[in-house]
């Protein structure tokens, strides 16, 4: 495209900020504006990210142990398959860096793939796919922040830590000053950003600390006698609505329309640009990381999943989902395989050569589209074992 050009330029402007003697900058250069993107708004994104874990930790489908052990498992496999496969077709160089670019699971495609089926789909197995997906992206927060790391600066390290502790204390003591918090947020941010551990992290933290309980419980909420309020009584009442709501709630509503319209599509725009013409099409499609990301991603996430969750119900450890077959397991199993958003950030994290990136891009976007299209021609055919037995 004869944009292209234009394309690489803009999004490697140079950002150049700053407060006093500190300054964003990566290895002594100023940040990109795709690395402000991936290191600053995806922040945000994975802040969501570790409110979802949060609320299903505290009041969803994870909260119960025996029922949290099957997308445990299945997630498992699907994380472990993919990444064998993957190494298996780059088993050395630099390469062998992307093994867990096919681990990941976005959580908004999947889910917005399976809801086009309707009603076909059991709200169960929606659940079982959405606390798989939520699993998934605690062990690719793990890998991330593990395995993705450079070099590690203690004094940093311990002003992350400090900020923690800070956050803790404060929700620990029901301090709800929220200025407070998007400072210590911030802190945080920074210290994760200058010790070597990915930034991103840092929204996870925040995430996973937001209170998820009601600050008013139920019973300690009097009636409200609307046709007697005054501007005193309206601010009590909307202050009563909202402390009997959850923080973390609360933060997740108003923040899902920000990264869904927002920061997902222009993370998108800034990482899934690659160079399309016959010879690098041929020359990705021939490429071990295309190859190993792609059926990583299809293959690994269809078969591991299946097979470690129907382990989990062979051996008693826990049940399939009401009226779910192993077919039903299969489809969706294959359209987890939707890795999009994270796969591309641990794409960036995995390889420096841009080259190799966008193999592994065209990995991703091909495993995407087979995996949405397989799984759900798998579901479409699937009947539930409550149909069969009406029918039969």
């Amino acid at each position: 495209s004869p944009w292209s050009g234009s394309y690489h330029d803009f999004w490697h402007t140079e950002v150049h900020l700053g407060i006093g003697d500190l300054r964003l900058e990566h290895h002594g250069h100023p940040l990109t504006l795709v690395q402000l993107v991936n290191d600053a708004l995806m922040a945000i994104f994975f802040f969501v990210v570790g409110l979802e874990i949060k609320r299903e930790l505290v009041t969803g489908h994870l909260r119960d142990r025996r029922a949290a052990l099957l997308p445990a498992a299945g997630a498992l496999g699907g994380m472990v398959v993919p990444a064998l496969i993957y190494f298996a077709f780059n088993s050395s160089g630099d390469a062998s860096a992307g093994w867990g670019i096919p681990m990941a699971t976005d959580i908004a495609f999947a889910v917005g793939v399976l809801s086009l089926l309707g009603n076909r789909i059991s709200t169960p197995l929606k659940v079982f796919l959405l606390s798989l997906a939520i699993v998934d992206d605690i062990g690719a927060i793990l890998v991330i922040a593990v395995f993705y790391t450079s070099d590690l600066a203690g004094e940093w390290l311990v002003l992350a830590v400090a900020a923690t502790v800070a956050v803790v204390l404060l929700t620990r003591f029901k301090v709800w000053y929220t200025p407070l918090y998007i400072v210590l947020g911030s802190v945080l941010w920074y210290a994760m950003f200058r010790s070597g551990v990915h930034a991103t992290i840092a929204g996870v933290i925040m995430g996973l600390l937001a209170p998820a309980g009601v600050l008013l419980q139920p019973g300690e909420v009097a009636p409200i006698d609307v046709g007697s309020l005054n501007a005193d009584g309206l601010r009590e009442a909307k202050f009563r609505m909202n402390e009997s709501v959850s923080v973390a709630s609360r933060l997740e509503h108003q923040l899902h329309p920000i990264t869904g319209f927002i920061i997902i599509p222009v993370f998108a725009l800034a990482n899934a640009g690659i160079e399309i013409s016959g010879d690098s099409l041929r020359d990705a499609l021939g490429s071990g990381v295309t190859i190993g990301v792609a059926i990583g991603l299809v293959v690994g996430k269809a078969v591991g999943v299946s097979l470690f969750t129907m382990g989990a119900v062979r051996l008693g450890i826990s049940a399939l989902p009401s009226g779910a077959t192993i077919r039903h397991i299969v489809g969706i199993s294959t359209i987890a395989g939707i890795g999009f958003t994270v796969s591309l950030f641990v794409t960036g994290l995995a390889f420096d050569d841009l080259a190799i990136q966008d193999e592994a891009k065209v990995g991703i976007l091909l495993a995407s589209m087979v995996a949405a299209l397989g799984g759900v021609a798998i579901l479409l055919g699937a009947r539930s074992t409550d149909e069969g037995a009406t029918h039969g």
